[in-house]
């Protein structure tokens, strides 16, 4: 059976934060909180709603990820959300999840279990925790205890058979509704509870988000190296680190050949145990002859987005006699940013000659070595 789509909703202007961008686009552990929800999704069809005039930070929250441009949102949540189904519509999925890019921590265990009571025959289903707390009401000048037995807190992704939320959302567009179980609800619809994790949290004010980089920095770190090399021959250019840069001479490979984003490909693949480039990307295969090499470190990432993992830092030293890469060096990280979603001061490029020895001395080719840092939650 085929993911379901997922629609997250980023429409807001986050004002109760205090902080000088609208939530969605500030940044944790260097990278725009919308790309950490847009990534706990990969592999899915996401369809992302933003608020008008954020356009250009939705643009460079989402460089390098493979996504139909946004779509505008309204004046409240509920018509966000029924604007952004209304795109999906086209592509014609069976279930939806929606989900609020204000949670970040989405992980793949809760995606997983509201994906599988949709395919188990549930028309709605979302994660829920039970109210652990003693609640209170004020009644006056008096306090009198909420029993909680019954009481759940409710998180996205709510999930639902995608023909049944739409329709709810158009008969019930002006019925004012805080998510879309209470939609779901107006329409009759049954929904399902699944597990939800106290990770999960929606952030509301500069104090979830001073938790939420603590909650980053903890985790399970690893570190890998990945190294490449390629001989050159006939040409006018080569590509290192994402960059076209002209030279007396091409370098010889199946892809584009860009040694620099191949070694940093193969270092992040080691950060998560995930084998090669070549396992994922055969030399051999007619799909990737002349490719550009930062599909291949895109892949890579996705893959540690989907074991709810973040990339935090890389460092790639290019190893040649020639061409100088000092002039290219701020493009290269800019581009290796872009592909990896990460704050530039979170990407080094370095250069190095081998003083006239070995193949990269004698000019025949050139070789690159990287390192990269990813953390994984524990």
């Amino acid at each position: 059976m085929s993911r379901p789509a997922v629609l997250i909703v980023a429409a807001g202007k986050g004002e109760r934060t205090g902080l000088s961008l609208p939530k969605q686009y500030e940044k944790l552990a260097g990278k725009p909180m919308l790309r950490h929800a847009v990534e706990a999704f990969s592999g899915h069809h996401v369809q992302v709603v933003i608020g008008p005039g954020q356009e250009a930070l939705a643009a460079s929250a989402h460089a390098g990820l493979d996504l139909p441009p946004p779509v505008p949102g309204g004046a409240t949540r509920q018509e966000s959300v029924r604007l952004g189904l209304e795109a999906l519509a086209a592509h014609k999925p069976q279930y939806v999840l929606i989900h609020d890019a204000a949670r970040p921590f989405v992980s793949p265990r809760i995606i997983a279990a509201v994906t599988g009571a949709l395919e188990n025959g549930a028309r709605g289903a979302l994660p829920m925790l039970a109210v652990a707390d003693t609640l209170r009401r004020k009644d006056g000048a008096r306090w009198s205890t909420v029993c909680r037995d019954d009481l759940f807190r409710a998180q996205t992704p709510q999930g639902f058979t995608f023909a049944d939320i739409l329709a709810a959302h158009r008969d019930h567009a002006h019925t004012p509704v805080t998510d879309d179980m209470a939609l779901a609800e107006l329409a009759g619809i049954p929904v399902e509870r699944v597990e939800g994790d106290e990770r999960n949290f929606k952030l509301t004010s500069k104090d979830d988000f001073t938790l939420a980089n603590a909650l980053l920095s903890a985790g399970q770190t690893r570190s890998a190296m990945g190294y490449d090399a390629h001989r050159f021959t006939q040409g006018d250019h080569v590509w290192l680190c994402g960059i076209k840069i002209a030279h007396s001479h091409g370098l010889e490979g199946h892809s584009d050949a860009d040694a620099g984003l191949h070694a940093l490909t193969d270092a992040v693949l080691g950060c998560i145990a995930a084998g090669d480039i070549g396992q994922h990307f055969a030399p051999t295969d007619e799909r990737w002859k002349g490719a550009a090499s930062d599909r291949f470190l895109a892949h890579a990432a996705s893959l540690v987005a989907q074991k709810g993992g973040q990339i935090v830092h890389c460092d790639v030293t290019l190893i040649c006699e020639r061409p100088k890469i000092g002039p290219h060096r701020d493009a290269m990280r800019a581009r290796i940013a872009e592909i990896l979603g990460l704050d530039i001061a979170c990407v080094s490029v370095k250069a190095t000659t081998t003083e006239g020895m070995g193949f990269t001395g004698r000019r025949e080719g050139l070789a690159a070595q990287a390192v990269a840092t990813v953390r994984l939650p524990q």
